[in-house]
């Protein structure tokens, strides 16, 4: 890649590692539904004057209905979910966990008749990162106040990577010959819109400094620059690189939580983490050193 590609891959595996940073300091003073409008609609105002320069929104306004489909599934329910888990999850590990997206998106390959991920690297792919995600689920320290809390933290966070897997299939199949951009503007918004009276009806304490600057970030620095700088990377090295840095995602995550707020390293984590990163390799590669190509990104995280 040329020194540009570079830049701008180190850009992204800390535009979309450090949201659970962010999102961990804002829901110390922000419900989870006001967290999600904040960051939405703050995205949403920064892209939509390019969006509107570029002319992408008339195409995904005429699929208006999968555009909603595919914010549903790639925003409004991860976003609100991943703000509740992190009420009692750590940061780092909440980062990791949604890094089993390339498990669950084999599993649906299979489910939708795509037999190369049945190769015996594959299948022990999500063999070893299911392990890895069990030996962190099992081990101690799993969160502040361990017990059924933290397992259904642990189940909402795993339930936001299925919604991850999904949505490129929208895009794959309804969304194609949309332009990203306008997708994505218009999915913001619509989410926004759809949780701005909610988060209002759900805010009962006043917002902390430290919350609100982190929300600001959130929506400004980790959904629409980080989308602009993704399609920038797009450009320079192609499809097939530029995801390739989510698998740095975790470790910035789990950095930021240790060195920032002072979360701790586990046994289970220590454990847990390189099984889970070797096994969404193997699962979305097969052990090769390039992915498939996709044709559009993953959403903010």
């Amino acid at each position: 890649m040329t020194a540009k590609g570079w830049w701008l891959f180190a850009a992204m595996a800390l535009l979309w590692g450090v949201p659970y940073l962010f999102i961990k300091e804002a829901v110390d003073s922000y419900s989870p539904a006001a967290i999600v409008a904040g960051r939405t609609l703050l995205g949403a105002l920064v892209l939509l004057p390019i969006a509107l320069h570029r002319r992408a929104l008339g195409p995904a306004l005429r699929v208006w209905p999968w555009v909603l489909a595919f914010g549903a599934v790639e925003m409004a329910g991860p976003f609100f979910l991943l703000s509740h888990a992190e009420q009692t999850l750590p940061s780092g590990l909440t980062g990791l966990l949604v890094a089993t997206v390339p498990l669950f998106a084999a599993i649906i390959g299979v489910i939708g008749g795509d037999r190369a991920v049945l190769k015996p690297l594959r299948i022990a792919g999500l063999v070893i990162g299911f392990a890895g995600v069990t030996v962190i689920v099992a081990g101690p320290g799993l969160a502040d106040g361990d017990g059924l809390g933290a397992l259904v933290a642990v189940g909402e966070v795993l339930l936001v990577a299925l919604l991850y897997a999904t949505a490129p299939f929208i895009i794959a199949t309804k969304l194609r010959d949309v332009p990203s951009l306008g997708t994505i503007t218009l999915s913001l918004t619509a989410v926004g819109l759809f949780y701005l009276p909610i988060g209002l009806l759900t805010q009962h304490e006043v917002p902390t400094l430290r919350s609100t600057v982190s929300l600001g970030l959130l929506g400004i620095v980790c959904t629409a620059v980080a989308f602009i700088a993704f399609f920038a990377l797009i450009r320079e090295v192609g499809p097939v690189r530029a995801p390739l840095f989510t698998y740095v995602n975790p470790v910035v995550a789990i950095a930021l939580g240790i060195l920032i707020l002072g979360e701790q390293l586990t046994v289970g984590l220590l454990i847990g983490f390189p099984l889970v990163l070797l096994g969404c390799w193997l699962a979305a590669t097969g052990g090769r050193l390039t992915a498939r190509p996709v044709d559009l990104p993953s959403a903010p995280r």
